[in-house]
């Protein structure tokens, strides 16, 4: 792997976990409970995006 590429995968995990972490934050703030959810769901997403680049270093 170049380091570009490396660079990259760094990147976008720190992205990831940074979005995982601001909708974790939204969904124990939020009161209505379709737009929690929907908040848990989307950070969860965000999780798994992680462990797939992780994976990849």
């Amino acid at each position: 792997m170049t380091t570009k590429e490396t660079l990259y995968i760094d990147d976008a995990l720190g992205h990831a976990q940074f979005l995982a972490q601001q909708c974790r934050e939204a969904a124990n703030t939020l009161q209505d409970a379709a737009l929690r959810r929907c908040a848990q769901t989307l950070a969860e997403q965000h999780s798994q995006m992680y462990s797939r680049f992780y994976d990849l270093v």
